[in-house]
């Protein structure tokens, strides 16, 4: 009798237990049900902004070629020797409009650009790469281009290699990103700003360095320039697609680095003051242990 008795207080008190459990369990399958939806509509505009773009693209670069041609034509015609004064200035003022058309359509064709780059899907073959010799190969191609603007570029590599699994195609244009950025930053503050008003010397550093994480091997790779540096606000939104702090900039080519490091399941992030550069700092997992 007291054995059926404590049975059925015992299932009397469970059902309301089965019950809440019964709800949240419902809810959750609806909540997971939903984010499944909202993914499958985001690929679906994914796919049609990056379809949208190619098609825009295409009909660009024949407005841009037929704006060149239009241009030479007009540069033709103003060189004869059978045009008035008046008609020459008419056409001059013509071809300028038409290198105005030129710089757009070629402003707007790399918008395309790096939005596709942004938005496409980033496949990974990865392999144990050393980043040492990855930025040892990023440095010989980039020197020239920091030499012509007037910055000196500098590594200092890790003793030991720093392997990490990484796609080096891949990664390279995402430390070329942190790169083209602090020599564009420099440049414009060397333009901009009066001499000296940043700290002389422009230069550009890259780095390795060899850390602890908790439990975790970390390799990190550091971009640092003696840049303008970046105000706290505006470190914030650095890495926002289409957030930039150039007049003719598409906001994407930090964003994008910034999407491939995390696709290497690494992270990235600036640490600046403004008058005293930048350091991006991109974190990925060690590929094996090494000692220092």
């Amino acid at each position: 009798m007291f054995f059926w008795f404590g049975l059925m207080a015992g299932i009397m008190l469970a059902i309301p237990f089965a019950a809440v459990a019964a709800r949240r369990a419902t809810r959750r399958v609806r909540r997971l049900e939903q984010l499944a939806r909202t993914s499958e509509r985001l690929a679906e505009l994914g796919t049609l902004t990056g379809g949208l773009a190619h098609e825009i693209k295409n009909p660009l670069s024949t407005v841009g070629l037929n704006a060149q041609l239009i241009q030479e034509d007009l540069e033709e015609l103003a060189a004869r020797e059978d045009q008035t004064e008046e008609t020459r200035e008419h056409l001059r003022r013509i071809e300028r409009r038409f290198e105005t058309l030129g710089r757009e359509t070629e402003r707007l064709r790399n918008t395309l650009e790096d939005f596709l780059r942004y938005a496409g899907r980033v496949r990974l073959d990865c392999a144990p790469t050393d980043l040492n010799a990855l930025l040892d190969e990023l440095a010989d191609f980039f020197e020239p281009q920091a030499a012509a603007s007037q910055i000196k570029l500098r590594s200092q590599l890790a003793a030991s290699p720093a392997i990490a699994p990484a796609d080096a195609d891949v990664l390279k244009q995402a430390v070329l990103n942190l790169m083209i950025n602090a020599v564009q930053a420099m440049t414009r503050a060397r333009i901009e700003l009066e001499p000296g008003a940043h700290g002389g010397c422009d230069e550009l550093l890259l780095r390795t360095h060899r850390r602890r994480d908790g439990s975790r091997a970390v390799v990190e790779i550091h971009v640092t320039d003696t840049g303008p540096g970046l105000a706290p606000e505006v470190a914030e939104k650095i890495f926002q697609p289409y957030f930039s702090t150039k007049a003719d900039g598409s906001g994407l080519g930090l964003s994008t680095a910034r999407r491939i490091v995390e696709e290497h399941g690494g992270s990235i992030a600036v640490h600046s003051e403004e008058g005293r550069g930048c350091d991006f700092v991109v974190s990925l997992p060690e590929g094996r242990e090494n000692e220092e």
